[in-house]
């Protein structure tokens, strides 16, 4: 049987729940098909790749490097990462390619035993009735009550209830000119390109504020004098600081930056300065030096949400404070797991 891609020009109405936001590579308002021979396959963070080789109606053979979503999703919506082998014959529905790559996003794949997996939030079944993934997990409106006394000190999971910290993360079509730009960041998002220029390509990891936008577990934890926030993705840690109200002379700017925090009743509130992370956003709005960033982290309705608030301000790039929100959960059970994201090299 000779193998074929095929390109349905149906819209598909699927929210995009990305953490490497890719806007400028491929198009989740269509959907193509193939079917191909699995050559390779890289199960790891920050996305899945799968090597198909296909045949074209010439005879001739073609390799499409087929990207997917984070392994770390996957897992806890139950796709196993043994399900896809080299050397299966697959059929894929995918978001095609906006560059000239031979590449596509896989949102479906129908396997050789007839199951199908659904590897994307908001996707639905193409080829199977009976299919694995279940991304409904994300989507959790309510939280664990039985638990006040804890406050922060606990496990928070991101909710897609509520959208992201940064609605352009997931709506393409976001006007970026709701934000206070300056004339000098505007000139900079111009020159920006979202096929090639995304500051969280390969395992480069998002510094401050990006950071907070990430949608898997973080736990908040006391350590002495100090509040500890332990983010999964990319294993990183972000210390505040609770004995100082400012960071010392000498301190190094970094992607994280320095915080220090207080409380006002049950209310944590930080401030984060020596910021070297470039970018406000994945879309191209850059951050200066200058930028100091303050936040509020509130337990509400009995410790099961965390109310969530931002507030960036930056001279050079915004000409009045930018305000940013956002809700996490309290889900017992939830644990962090460990990202161990690896460079991919994008050979096709």
């Amino acid at each position: 049987m000779k193998l074929f891609v095929t390109i349905i020009l149906t819209v598909l109405a699927l929210p995009l729940f990305a953490h490497h936001s890719f806007f400028g590579r491929f198009d989740n308002s269509t959907s193509m098909e193939m079917e191909g021979t699995v050559t390779e396959i890289h199960w790891r963070n920050p996305h899945v790749h799968i090597f198909l080789e296909v045949e074209n109606p010439d005879g001739s053979m073609t390799k499409w490097d087929l990207e997917s979503g984070s392994p770390t999703l996957m897992q806890r919506a139950g796709i196993p990462r043994d399900a896809i082998e080299e050397g299966m014959t697959i059929r894929v529905a995918a978001w095609p390619s906006l560059t000239e790559n031979l590449e596509a996003f896989a949102t479906n794949v129908l396997l050789p035993d007839g199951r199908e997996l659904v590897m994307q939030t908001g996707a639905d079944a193409k080829f199977n009735d009976q299919f694995t993934g279940d991304f409904s997990y994300r989507f959790r409106t309510e939280g664990d009550r039985s638990n006040p006394e804890l406050g922060l000190f606990r496990m928070w999971t991101f909710t897609g209830s509520d959208g992201f910290l940064f609605p352009e993360s997931i709506n393409r079509n976001y006007d970026l000119n709701t934000y206070p730009m300056t004339d000098a960041a505007r000139e900079v998002l111009a020159g920006f390109n979202l096929a090639t220029d995304n500051p969280t390509n390969n395992c480069n990891p998002k510094g401050m504020p990006l950071i907070m936008e990430q949608p898997l577990p973080m736990e908040i934890l006391q350590d002495g004098e100090t509040v500890v926030l332990r983010i999964e993705e990319y294993d990183l840690t972000r210390t505040i600081h609770m004995d100082q109200q400012t960071a010392p002379v000498g301190t190094p700017f970094t992607l994280l930056g320095y915080s220090v925090g207080w409380w006002e009743n049950d209310t944590l509130v930080t401030r984060t300065t020596h910021l070297s992370f470039p970018w406000f956003n994945q879309r191209g709005m850059p951050l200066s030096t200058a930028a100091g960033i303050s936040e509020r982290f509130t337990p509400i309705e009995d410790g099961s949400m965390m109310d969530y608030q931002m507030t960036v301000t930056d001279a050079v790039n915004f000409y009045e404070p930018v305000h940013l929100s956002k809700k996490w959960i309290h889900v017992p059970g939830v644990e962090i797991l460990p990202f161990e994201c690896e460079e991919y090299a994008g050979e096709v």
